[in-house]
Protein backbone atom coordinates (compact mmCIF):
# COMPACT_ATOMS: atom_id res chain seq x y z
CA UNK A 1 0.00 0.00 0.00
CA UNK A 2 2.43 2.64 -1.23
CA UNK A 3 -0.27 5.07 -2.95
CA UNK A 4 -2.58 7.01 -0.42
CA UNK A 5 -5.38 5.46 0.85
CA UNK A 6 -8.30 6.39 3.03
CA UNK A 7 -8.65 3.48 5.26
CA UNK A 8 -12.16 2.67 7.60
CA UNK A 9 -11.14 0.63 10.71
CA UNK A 10 -14.06 -1.38 12.36
CA UNK A 11 -12.55 -2.16 15.90
CA UNK A 12 -10.14 -0.54 17.89
CA UNK A 13 -8.31 -3.64 20.10
CA UNK A 14 -5.04 -5.21 20.05
CA UNK A 15 -5.48 -5.99 15.74
CA UNK A 16 -7.32 -2.80 14.97
CA UNK A 17 -5.25 -0.70 16.82
CA UNK A 18 -2.29 -2.23 15.66
CA UNK A 19 -3.38 -1.98 11.87
CA UNK A 20 -4.12 1.83 12.74
CA UNK A 21 -1.23 2.88 14.21
CA UNK A 22 0.59 1.51 11.14
CA UNK A 23 -1.44 2.54 8.21
CA UNK A 24 -1.25 5.97 10.36
CA UNK A 25 2.63 6.04 10.30
CA UNK A 26 2.42 5.30 6.54
CA UNK A 27 0.86 8.41 6.00
CA UNK A 28 -2.35 6.81 5.16
CA UNK A 29 -5.88 8.34 5.99
CA UNK A 30 -7.56 6.34 9.00
CA UNK A 31 -10.44 6.15 10.87
CA UNK A 32 -11.10 3.44 13.54
CA UNK A 33 -14.69 2.87 14.99
CA UNK A 34 -15.94 1.46 18.21
CA UNK A 35 -18.11 1.24 20.68
CA UNK A 36 -16.18 1.12 23.86
CA UNK A 37 -14.46 4.91 23.61
CA UNK A 38 -11.65 3.33 26.23
CA UNK A 39 -10.57 1.23 23.28
CA UNK A 40 -8.91 4.63 21.81
CA UNK A 41 -6.32 4.56 24.45
CA UNK A 42 -4.61 1.77 22.28
CA UNK A 43 -4.02 4.31 19.75
CA UNK A 44 -0.30 5.61 19.60
CA UNK A 45 0.30 9.58 20.33
CA UNK A 46 1.58 9.37 17.03
CA UNK A 47 -1.82 8.27 15.39
CA UNK A 48 -2.96 10.73 12.99
CA UNK A 49 -6.23 9.84 12.11
CA UNK A 50 -9.79 9.84 13.74
CA UNK A 51 -11.59 7.54 16.09
CA UNK A 52 -15.49 7.55 15.98
CA UNK A 53 -17.29 5.52 19.05
CA UNK A 54 -19.90 4.14 17.61
CA UNK A 55 -21.77 0.57 16.28
CA UNK A 56 -20.12 -0.33 13.13
CA UNK A 57 -22.87 -2.12 11.78
CA UNK A 58 -25.01 1.02 11.92
CA UNK A 59 -25.10 3.14 8.79
CA UNK A 60 -25.38 6.47 9.69
CA UNK A 61 -21.97 5.68 11.79
CA UNK A 62 -20.57 4.19 8.69
CA UNK A 63 -21.99 7.38 6.50
CA UNK A 64 -20.51 9.34 9.24
CA UNK A 65 -17.04 7.98 8.54
CA UNK A 66 -17.67 8.34 5.07
CA UNK A 67 -17.39 4.41 4.14
CA UNK A 68 -18.42 5.45 0.15
CA UNK A 69 -15.30 7.26 0.32
CA UNK A 70 -13.12 4.13 1.50
CA UNK A 71 -10.20 2.24 -0.62
CA UNK A 72 -10.23 0.03 2.19
CA UNK A 73 -12.34 -1.33 4.96
CA UNK A 74 -11.50 -3.84 7.75
CA UNK A 75 -13.66 -5.47 10.37
CA UNK A 76 -11.60 -6.29 13.45
CA UNK A 77 -14.25 -6.41 16.25
CA UNK A 78 -14.25 -9.33 19.13
CA UNK A 79 -17.14 -10.67 17.13
CA UNK A 80 -17.87 -12.56 13.97
CA UNK A 81 -21.21 -11.67 13.31
CA UNK A 82 -20.34 -7.78 13.29
CA UNK A 83 -17.29 -8.52 11.47
CA UNK A 84 -19.32 -10.54 8.70
CA UNK A 85 -22.23 -8.22 8.75
CA UNK A 86 -20.12 -5.21 8.44
CA UNK A 87 -17.77 -6.66 5.64
CA UNK A 88 -20.82 -7.58 3.40
CA UNK A 89 -22.12 -3.92 4.27
CA UNK A 90 -19.03 -2.74 3.05
CA UNK A 91 -18.68 -4.89 -0.03
CA UNK A 92 -22.18 -4.91 -0.87
CA UNK A 93 -24.05 -1.57 -0.03
CA UNK A 94 -21.05 1.27 -0.03
CA UNK A 95 -19.06 -1.06 -3.07
CA UNK A 96 -15.98 -0.01 -1.21
CA UNK A 97 -13.22 -1.65 -3.16
CA UNK A 98 -11.30 -4.09 -0.92
CA UNK A 99 -12.76 -5.09 2.54
CA UNK A 100 -11.09 -7.68 4.82
CA UNK A 101 -13.18 -9.43 7.97
CA UNK A 102 -11.23 -11.10 10.34
CA UNK A 103 -13.62 -14.75 11.72
CA UNK A 104 -12.20 -16.44 14.11
CA UNK A 105 -13.79 -19.77 13.48
CA UNK A 106 -12.80 -21.74 10.45
CA UNK A 107 -16.27 -22.87 9.52
CA UNK A 108 -17.72 -18.73 9.52
CA UNK A 109 -14.93 -17.85 7.37
CA UNK A 110 -14.94 -20.35 4.65
CA UNK A 111 -19.38 -19.21 4.71
CA UNK A 112 -17.69 -15.63 3.86
CA UNK A 113 -15.71 -16.53 1.21
CA UNK A 114 -18.26 -18.19 -0.30
CA UNK A 115 -20.26 -14.63 -0.23
CA UNK A 116 -17.01 -13.39 -2.06
CA UNK A 117 -15.77 -12.04 1.50
CA UNK A 118 -11.78 -11.64 1.92
CA UNK A 119 -11.16 -12.85 5.25
CA UNK A 120 -8.04 -13.59 7.49
CA UNK A 121 -9.00 -16.48 10.27
CA UNK A 122 -6.41 -16.51 12.95
CA UNK A 123 -6.80 -19.90 13.45
CA UNK A 124 -5.93 -20.85 10.25
CA UNK A 125 -2.93 -18.07 9.98
CA UNK A 126 -1.40 -19.72 13.51
CA UNK A 127 -1.64 -22.90 11.75
CA UNK A 128 -0.02 -22.01 8.29
CA UNK A 129 2.17 -20.18 9.90
CA UNK A 130 3.90 -23.07 12.53
CA UNK A 131 3.76 -25.73 9.31
CA UNK A 132 5.66 -23.18 7.39
CA UNK A 133 8.27 -22.39 9.96
CA UNK A 134 8.64 -26.22 10.73
CA UNK A 135 9.15 -26.89 7.21
CA UNK A 136 5.57 -29.43 7.18
CA UNK A 137 3.66 -26.70 4.43
CA UNK A 138 3.31 -23.71 2.86
CA UNK A 139 2.36 -20.63 5.01
CA UNK A 140 -0.55 -19.00 2.99
CA UNK A 141 -0.87 -16.97 6.95
CA UNK A 142 -4.46 -17.69 6.54
CA UNK A 143 -5.29 -14.93 4.28
CA UNK A 144 -8.18 -16.56 1.69
CA UNK A 145 -9.15 -14.15 -1.14
CA UNK A 146 -11.85 -15.03 -3.45
CA UNK A 147 -13.48 -11.88 -4.06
Amino acid sequence: MSAHHYVVIVGCGQTGSRLANRLSAQGQSVVVIDRRPESFAALSLEFSGFSLEGDGTDSACLEQAKIGQADLVVAATREDAVNMMVAQLAHRVYRVPRVVARVFHPERASFCRELGLTTICPADATADAVLGLVGFGNSSCGCREDS
